[in-house]
C-alpha cells in the first residue's frame, strides 16, 4: 500500500496528530504572527515634544508637521537633537531609541518592509530545501536561525544592524513557517488538511492579540523582542522531538524509515495492533506543466493576472490594516489587539459562505473584497476632528470591518486559487500567486504613511484596491462542486461546457421571454375584440 492508504490504519487524527497540530498550528503560528507584526509596537513612536531653548515646544503631533521642527531636524546634530527632543516615558522603541522622526520616519516602514523582502527569499529559498533535504531538518534549522537573527533584533546597537536582522528574520520566518505547514499537513489525512489551515489562521490572528497583551505588559521594547523568542525557544525544544514527514520519506523511496515513522505515529495514537507495508511508488506519467505554459494558454494567462493583482491587494490591505492600528486615535494596545480578534468569525463565516451553491466561491469573494473596499472608502468622508469622539469610533469601526472581511478573502483565495489551476500546474500557479502577495507586504509598511499627505489617504489606497479586485473577481469561473482539471487540454473541455451551458441558459431565457410576449399579444386581441 501507499502512505495515504496507510494512514487510514495508523489513524487520520488521532490523539499524537492532534497534538502535532497543537504544536505546529497553533504555539508556532503564535510565534509567528508576533515576529511578523513586531514593528507595530517595537517601531511606535511615544509622544514627544520639542524643547526649541525654551521658547517653543510641540507635541508630538504638531512637531511632526511643524515646518520650523523639520527645517531644524534636518540640520541639527545627534547631541542637539538628544538634547532638544524628549519623548513620553510610557513606552520606549526604536523610534525613541535612535530618533527616527520626522524625515527619519520611513526608516521604521524600511525596517518593516525588508522583514517582508526576506520572507519573499525564504519562501522561494526553503521550499527547495525542504524538497532535497526533509522537512524536519529544514524547519529546525530555519526556527532555531529565526530565534537567534530575532534575539540579535533585540541586542542591535544600531538601527541598521536592527534592519539587517529584521530581513534575517524575514528569510528565516517565512521559509520555516511554510515548511512547518507542509510539515503538518504530511502528519494528518487529506481531509484533514483544510482543518489545520483553519486553525493556523485563526491561531495567527490570536498571536497579534497576544502580541499586544504583552506589549501592554512590557514596555520596553528590547525586553519585549526577547520575550517573544522565549516562546519561540519552547516550540524549538518541543519540536526536536517530532518526527520527518512520512509521506516526504515515501517520496524518496525510502520505505522502511516512512513504515517506523507512521508505526510511531500508531503507537501514540494508541493503535498498537495495525499492521501494513508499504510499496514503491508508480512512476507518474502524467502531462507535465511548467511556468511557461501559465502563460503560453490565454485561459490560464488570464487566471494568473487577476488572482496575482488579488492576491496582492489581500496582503497590501491585510498588512497595511494590521500596521496602521497603532495609528489610528485610542489605545495603541486595544487598537492591535481587536485588529487581530476581529479576524476569528471571519474564518468560519467564509467557510460556510463559499461552500453554498446560491453564494459559492467568486461572489463571496467579490462580497466580501467590495464590502472592505467600501469601509475603507467611507473614512474619507467622515470629518477630520479628533475631538470627536463618534468619528473615532467609527473610523476604528470601519477599520476593523475592513481587517474581517479582507481576512475571510485572504482565506478564500487559498482555496479558490488551487480550484483555478490544472493539477499539473497547481503549484507552480500557487507559487506565482504567492510571490505577489509577499510583493503587497513589501509595499504595504509605506501605506500608513500616506497621512502626512492627507489623513484618510491609506484607507482611500485600501478601499480602491479591495473594491477593484473584487469586480476582477468577476471575470473568473466559479469552482463550487465543479470537477477540478487534471491537464491543461482538460481547461478547454470546461470553457466549452461552461459556454454550452450559458448558451442553453439564454436559449431558454429566450424561449421564455417569446412565450410571454405572445400571450400578452393574444391578451390584447382579446380585450380589443
Amino acid at each position: 500500500m501507499d502512505a495515504e492508504e496507510a494512514f487510514k490504519l495508523v489513524g487520520k487524527m488521532g490523539i499524537y496528530q492532534v497534538y502535532l497540530c497543537f504544536l505546529l498550528a497553533v504555539l508556532l503560528q503564535l510565534y509567528c504572527a508576533m515576529e511578523a507584526i513586531l514593528i507595530a509596537l517595537v517601531g511606535a513612536v511615544p509622544a514627544y515634544y520639542w524643547d526649541h531653548g525654551g521658547l517653543v515646544v510641540n507635541s508630538s503631533q504638531l512637531a511632526s508637521n511643524d515646518l520650523a521642527f523639520l527645517d531644524w531636524f534636518r540640520t541639527a546634530n545627534e547631541s542637539e537633537i538628544h538634547r532638544r527632543v524628549h519623548f513620553n516615558d510610557t513606552f520606549t522603541s526604536i523610534a525613541s531609541e535612535w530618533y527616527l522622526i520626522g524625515d527619519a520616519e520611513y526608516e521604521i516602514s524600511a525596517a518593516s518592509s525588508l522583514y517582508f523582502t526576506g520572507v519573499l527569499v525564504g519562501v522561494i529559498l526553503f521550499g527547495q530545501l525542504s524538497d532535497r533535504y526533509g522537512r524536519k531538518m529544514v524547519y529546525l534549522s530555519g526556527l532555531a536561525l529565526d530565534i537567534l537573527f530575532s534575539l540579535a533584533n533585540g541586542l542591535a546597537p544600531s538601527f541598521r544592524l536592527f534592519a539587517g536582522s529584521r530581513f534575517m528574520v524575514g528569510i528565516m520566518n517565512g521559509g520555516m513557517s511554510l515548511v512547518a505547514f507542509v510539515l503538518l499537513n504530511e502528519y494528518i489525512d487529506t481531509t484533514h488538511w483544510a482543518l489545520a489551515g483553519s486553525i493556523s489562521s485563526m491561531f495567527f490572528a490570536v498571536g497579534i492579540a497576544q502580541y499586544a497583551l504583552l506589549g501592554y505588559l512590557i514596555r520596553n521594547w528590547r525586553i519585549l523582542e526577547i520575550v517573544v523568542n522565549v516562546q519561540g525557544t519552547i516550540v524549538f525544544f518541543l519540536s526536536l522531538f517530532i518526527p520527518e514527514s512520512p509521506r516526504w520519506l515515501y517520496s524518496q523511496g525510502r520505505l522502511s524509515e516512512a513504515e517506523d515513522v507512521l508505526y510511531l505515529i500508531a503507537k501514540r495514537n494508541c493503535k498498537h495492533k495495525c499492521t501494513f507495508c508499504l510499496t514503491p511508488r508508480t512512476k507518474d506519467v502524467r502531462e507535465l506543466g511548467s511556468i511557461l505554459d501559465i502563460f503560453h494558454n490565454r485561459v490560464l494567462l488570464q487566471r494568473t493576472v487577476i488572482m496575482m493583482y488579488i492576491w496582492f491587494v489581500c496582503s497590501l490591505v491585510y498588512y497595511g490594516l494590521t500596521l496602521h492600528s497603532g495609528e489610528l486615535n485610542g489605545n495603541v494596545y486595544t487598537n492591535l489587539a481587536l485588529s487581530g480578534l476581529v479576524e476569528l468569525p471571519s474564518y468560519p463565516v467564509c467557510l460556510f459562505l463559499i461552500s453554498k451553491k446560491w453564494c459559492g466561491r467568486r461572489r463571496t469573494l467579490l462580497g466580501f473584497l467590495c464590502i472592505g473596499g467600501l469601509a475603507c472608502l467611507i473614512v474619507m468622508f467622515l470629518p477630520h476632528n479628533k475631538e470627536s469622539r463618534t468619528t473615532l469610533y467609527s473610523i476604528q469601526l470601519l477599520s476593523l470591518l475592513g481587517k474581517l472581511t479582507i481576512s475571510a478573502s485572504f482565506n478564500i483565495v487559498y482555496i479558490y486559487t488551487s480550484e483555478l489551476y490544472p493539477t499539473v500546474v497547481r503549484n507552480v500557479g500557487m507559487g506565482i500567486c504567492s510571490m505577489f502577495s509577499r510583493v503587497g507586504g513589501i509595499i504595504a509598511p509605506f501605506i500608513p504613511a500616506l497621512k502626512n499627505v492627507q489623513w484618510s489617504l491609506p484607507f482611500i489606497v485600501f478601499g480602491i484596491a479591495g473594491i477593484s479586485s473584487g469586480l476582477l473577481s468577476l471575470f473568473l469561473p466559479e469552482t463550487l462542486n465543479k470537477s477540478l482539471p487534471e491537464t491543461l487540454s482538460d481547461l478547454q473541455v470546461f470553457s466549452y461546457r461552461r459556454l454550452g451551458d450559458e448558451a442553453l441558459a439564454l436559449q431558454a431565457a429566450a424561449h421564455t421571454v417569446v412565450k410571454v410576449l405572445i400571450v400578452h399579444s393574444s391578451s390584447r386581441i382579446i380585450l380589443q375584440e
